[in-house]
């Protein structure tokens, strides 16, 4: 009995009162939705920032890739370019050096025909100054009078030199004139220059040779003071040679030493004096 009662339906006045007590839900709010749709439009621009970086980079390789193909055809032109010049080049020598090879017979040729000419003339004379020896004699004459140069400026004064106006003769020697005394002037002013130096440098050389002679007394004095010394050491080596002990024996070694020393200088100053000799000088 008490399953029936639980399966009977629940009245309409029941249905609606549910009905009325169900609120639904309130919708999103604004703030929510602007919340969340920054996030979408955020990860939107990634998306396109990342799709553009993408076509940038494939741009960029894009653009290398044509340089790349740029250069690789520059460089085929410019070898292409030099192998055509090689060609050209060696073509054009090997041209250049055939017209040569065929030229060179042609100019022997002329070369021996001159040279065969020559000396055939020149033979030819000799044997007619063999033949004629009166005639080559003149022509000898008159030849080497005319490289002279005095009987050639009489050749041509008493020639040419008759078909020229007084005027134009006193203008000639007038500039002759004035070219001597341009050159006589230059000669007087090297000359006096010349002079000067040469005074200034007797002057030195007086004043060095008289210098070289006091040097030359100096060191003939010195090398007397030195022989008196050496003349003294030397006594002083034959007394201590007569003294035993070792104090004798270290005093006569540094009278030894200092003799040799002496003797060097001596040598010195004797070479000096020789050599000042040999200068013309006396000492």
């Amino acid at each position: 009995m008490a399953t029936e009662e639980e399966a009977v339906p629940v009245p309409a006045a029941a249905e609606a009162e549910e009905t009325q007590s169900y609120i639904p839900p309130p919708p999103p709010s604004s703030s929510l939705s602007e919340v969340e749709s920054p996030t979408v439009t955020t990860d939107e621009g990634e998306k396109g920032g990342q799709l553009s970086a993408e076509e940038e980079k494939g741009a960029g390789w894009q653009s290398y890739y044509n340089s790349a193909g740029d250069l690789k055809r520059t460089v085929y032109e410019s070898t292409d370019s030099a192998l055509r010049s090689a060609r050209s080049l060696k073509q054009n020598s090997s041209t250049h050096l055939r017209t040569l090879q065929d030229f060179l017979p042609q100019l022997k040729s002329q070369y021996r025909s001159y040279e065969d000419a020559f000396f055939t003339k020149f033979k030819d004379e000799l044997m007619s100054a063999k033949d004629n020896p009166a005639v080559a004699t003149g022509v000898a004459v008159a030849a080497g009078l005319l490289l002279l140069r005095g009987p050639r400026r009489f050749l041509f004064r008493n020639t040419l030199g008759r078909f020229r106006s007084e005027e134009a003769l006193y203008v000639k020697a007038e500039k002759n004139v004035k070219e001597l005394n341009l050159s006589v002037d230059i000669m007087k002013r090297e000359s006096a220059k010349l002079l000067e130096r040469s005074a200034l440098a007797e002057k030195d050389m007086k004043r060095g040779r008289n210098e070289l002679v006091h040097a030359g007394s100096d060191i003939q004095r010195l090398a007397k003071s030195v022989y008196k010394i050496e003349s003294q050491a030397t006594d002083l080596m034959d007394g201590l040679r007569q003294i035993p002990g070792r104090e004798a024996l270290k005093l006569r070694a540094e009278v030894g030493t200092m003799a040799a020393q002496i003797q060097q200088q001596r040598s010195a100053l004797d070479k000096k004096i020789l050599k000042i000799s040999e200068l013309g000088v006396s000492v």
